[in-house]
């Protein structure tokens, strides 16, 4: 026979366990705190669970979290487990570090390839472009000619980095530090 209410149509008494109490080789109780989040068809899910942070743990802080937090809580766990049997020692920080060096990598190919941009730019300018470019000493002479390729090199930069967020470009040197 059905229960009545809460229950998301779990049968009781001719209940077949939670993935949990499966495991545990326990009676699935109408109130088991494992099984709207364990289920039956997902075995692996509690079993990965139960061998990092172990069942009694898992049972405790479901039981100190409110119900609409439980669900979040669960998938937290288990990405935690199934990353803590893929690697013993790191876990998910593990994880984590990989893909912060992915993302310092693509942002140093990112800043390069900006640079070659704006390289390409410059050489497209016609030497009276880039004459007329060159800034004069109050005495009517003009600068350093290798200060004025600098210039118009950190002025195009500026330009290029303010059509690609500014806040990437900035970011590159803290985030080589970051690991």
């Amino acid at each position: 026979m059905k229960e009545s209410g809460g229950g998301g149509g779990r049968k009781y008494g001719a209940l077949s366990p939670c993935a949990a109490c499966k495991l545990l080789r326990r009676r699935c109780a109408q109130d088991c705190v494992f099984a709207p989040y364990f289920p039956a068809d997902e075995p692996q899910k509690f079993a990965s669970v139960h061998k990092v942070f172990g069942a009694s743990n898992v049972n405790k802080m479901l039981q100190e979290l409110p119900e609409h937090q439980r669900s979040d809580a669960v998938s937290s766990m288990v990405y935690e487990a199934n990353a803590r049997v893929r690697d013993p020692v790191y876990g998910c920080v593990g994880a984590i570090s990989s893909l912060q060096q992915q993302i310092d990598t693509l942002q140093t190919q990112l800043a390069l390839a900006q640079a070659e941009v704006v390289h390409m730019r410059m050489r497209q300018f016609s030497p009276e472009g880039a004459a007329s470019a060159v800034t004069t000493t109050p005495a009517g002479l003009p600068e350093n000619p290798s200060n004025t390729t600098k210039s118009l090199l950190f002025s195009s930069m500026d330009m290029v980095d303010h059509h690609h967020h500014h806040h990437h470009q900035t970011s590159i040197g803290g985030s080589l530090w970051s690991c």
